[in-house]
């Protein structure tokens, strides 16, 4: 049977919760023991399909097709391990299950109300995780105590520890302790006040997680240990740090798993991660190097931020990282690409991200032209590739008119078409690398398993017609869709329908990302 850490949010949103929250549960299987991750999102959507960039970051997804916001990313890479659609739990599933079971007259007609049954549909789905291959769960509560939505949240942890006992659950909450510049002192009525809203729910937490932009001098966390009921050795500080990479070491300075598991009543073994000091190491020398390679991430998420592409910010860091290399990464709008190509000249490598709709399409179309005439390494990922086989139509084979059936119906040459019945394509599906090609190299596999997530494919109708101009349809499904191409007279010019981002790992990225990076170190020396 599995024991459950609980993580939940105080004073206000953003604070880094579920970074904390990965941190905790790699610092718990870097002691020996196996751990899994879910995040319950008190939103009403379903899932993050129609979720945007803008708001929640990119939409990750796992091997079995779940959806969930970019912070299932993130336990990934920090866990080095695969989550499933258990992982991501949403206010919309838990709702949608108890209608539907309401109307099936599931309930014996009993009047549905917030508790007992919308509790109860939570704990099914932590117990979902509970298992004898698992000896620890960390569910990461969203939002902040206090929010009206996420209540039948903390109601439904606070009878989970009822039922499971003592020993077997644990309650960690993340607060924000600000300072006040005039007198350098910090504020702890916040934290305070949080965790006061927590008790009266019933929920007492065990460890305290304080963020801050300075360290916390020993006065604030006396207070907040007398005022909280929380042990001195509880009171842990998260300072702002630039690495991401750091948090988890940082953490771990003050015991932080080590405490966790006393709680939970198990012992400390010693913890191993040499592997991750050694990334850090590198992320720092990274930082201090003059030399860089220079990267423009094409997309049309540009606006606020870069956690519409996370995934693809951490492979291509990890894989410079990996190489020894420094790695800037630049978001260039593709509206901007379309009026002036130009502007991706002083780059070394360009990347041309995945989306949906057909703003900013001609955009990418026009990156993967100056890429592929200046020969730039170039990775063209979802509807990126789309719009790199769309350019290739369109200005080496000359087939004016050429488009995406998503965007043109009436197209005279849908080199991008809906080819699979089931619509559309979430998901870890196999992948057939023909023999003899670059990607058949760099994978040095003769089956691949990516991640899918898309409508429309590569039209495999014209294959042989663009193979005369020396495009290669590199890798099929087992149906015969073609899903990655190469121009094979480019260094690096590579288009893959799947998302090889959702399988990079911050130790081991993606052989992708891997070459993509290596052939433009070797370029740029």
């Amino acid at each position: 049977m599995s024991k459950f850490i609980f993580v939940t949010g105080g004073v206000v949103s953003g604070l880094g919760k579920g970074i904390t929250a990965a941190s905790l549960a790699m610092l718990i299987k870097s002691r020996g023991y196996t751990v899994d991750m879910v995040k319950f999102d008190p939103y009403f959507n379903v899932d993050s399909l129609y979720l945007s960039p803008f708001q929640h970051g990119e939409v990750f997804v796992t091997d079995d097709g779940g959806e969930g916001d970019l912070v299932l990313g993130h336990y990934e890479r920090f866990l080095d391990q695969s989550l499933s659609e258990n992982s991501n739990i949403t206010s919309g599933k838990i709702y949608s299950s108890v209608i539907s079971r309401e109307r099936a007259g599931g309930y014996n007609g009993a009047s549905v109300q917030v508790v007992p049954h919308i509790t109860d549909e939570i704990k099914n789905s932590i117990k979902k995780l509970d298992s004898d291959k698992t000896d620890v769960v960390v569910c990461e509560i969203g939002g902040v105590v206090g929010d009206i939505e996420n209540h039948p949240y903390l109601e439904a942890i606070r009878q989970f520890k009822s039922e499971r006992g003592k020993g077997n659950t644990a309650y960690v909450h993340i607060t924000y302790v600000p300072v006040i510049e005039m007198s350098g002192e910090h504020k702890t009525k916040p934290t305070q006040n949080s965790v006061k809203e927590l008790q009266n729910i019933g929920i007492q937490p065990d460890i305290i997680v304080c963020r801050s932009d300075y360290p916390l001098d020993e006065g604030a966390k006396d207070k907040l240990s007398m005022f909280c009921n929380v042990s001195p050795e509880c009171i842990i500080e998260s300072v702002t740090t630039e690495n991401l990479y750091q948090v988890p070491l940082r953490l771990e300075e003050q015991d932080f798993s080590a405490i966790a598991l006393k709680r939970l009543g198990l012992e400390t073994r010693e913890a191993k991660f040499d592997a991750w000091k050694s990334m850090c190491e590198k992320a720092e020398k990274a930082a201090r190097s003059k030399k860089r390679l220079s990267v423009a991430l094409v997309g049309k998420y540009v606006k606020r931020g870069a956690t519409a592409y996370q995934s693809i910010l951490d492979a291509v860091n990890t894989a410079g990282l990996l190489k020894d290399k420094a790695v800037d990464v630049t978001l260039v709008s593709s509206e901007d690409v379309e009026k002036s190509p130009e502007i991706l000249s002083s780059y070394n490598g360009i990347i041309i991200g995945p989306g949906f709709g057909v703003r900013g399409f001609e955009g990418k179309v026009a990156a993967a032209k100056y890429a592929r005439e200046n020969n730039v390494p170039c990775l063209m990922i979802g509807l990126g590739a789309q719009a790199g086989l769309v350019e290739f139509a369109r200005d080496v084979r000359a087939l004016s008119g050429a488009s995406s059936q998503e965007f043109d119906a009436e197209t005279p040459y849908p080199v991008v078409c809906n080819a699979d019945p089931q619509g559309f394509k979430k998901g870890a599906f196999p992948s057939l690398i023909t023999a003899g090609t670059y990607l058949s190299r760099i994978y040095g596999a003769p089956t691949v398993k990516e991640r899918h997530r898309h409508r429309f494919d590569f039209n495999a109708k014209y294959e042989q017609l663009f193979l005369k101009d020396g495009l290669v349809f590199a890798a099929h499904s087992p149906t015969g869709v073609p899903e990655a191409y190469e121009i094979t007279t480019n260094k690096f010019f590579i288009g893959t329908i799947y998302n090889p981002e959702y399988q990079s790992r911050l130790l081991s990225t993606h052989p992708l990302f891997a070459e993509f990076v290596k052939v433009m170190a070797k370029q740029s020396n």
